[in-house]
């Protein structure tokens, strides 16, 4: 039973390193995609009856500071610290709100950020540090005198 938990925790921290690596990287992409956003309004189409319809430019702006924030906290995250995991969770669930609200602008890239965003979360959640598990054992027995 220990042993699967132990290969449950290496899987999370691998995924945790791997989800500063996402956030880097999607908080990168975000910055180009809001760049595009604000460079070529043409280039987006939405319908005509869509309830959160902002004008591309804010959309490009809101997507080129999410980006910059992401890539931040995606870099705060390879520390390790409990601050970083919740700064990573908090703007995890700010990007996916985001994107959810893109879909009608570019649903293929909205879709990919959504799971990668969940992805994150998720390796977040399941990673106990090695300094969580040692101060959540026991400590080690004194010698006999």
């Amino acid at each position: 039973m220990a042993e699967n938990s132990n290969v449950k925790q290496e899987i999370a921290a691998g995924t945790s390193i791997g989800a500063a690596v996402i956030l880097v990287t999607v908080g990168g992409l975000q910055v180009l995609q809001g760049i595009a956003a604000v460079a070529n309004d043409e280039v987006f189409v939405v319908g005509i009856e869509y309830t959160y319809r902002f004008d591309l430019t804010v959309w490009g702006w809101i997507h080129i500071v999410l980006g910059v924030l992401i890539a931040l906290v995606g870099l705060a995250l390879f520390t390790g610290g409990i601050w970083a995991r919740t700064l990573a969770v908090v703007i995890a669930a700010v990007s996916i709100i985001v994107n959810f609200l893109w879909l009608p602008y570019y649903p293929a890239w909205s879709i990919l950020i959504i799971a990668l965003d969940v992805v994150v979360i998720w390796a977040i959640f399941t990673w106990i540090p090695d300094t969580a598990k040692d101060l959540a054992a026991p400590p080690p027995p004194s010698p006999p005198a």
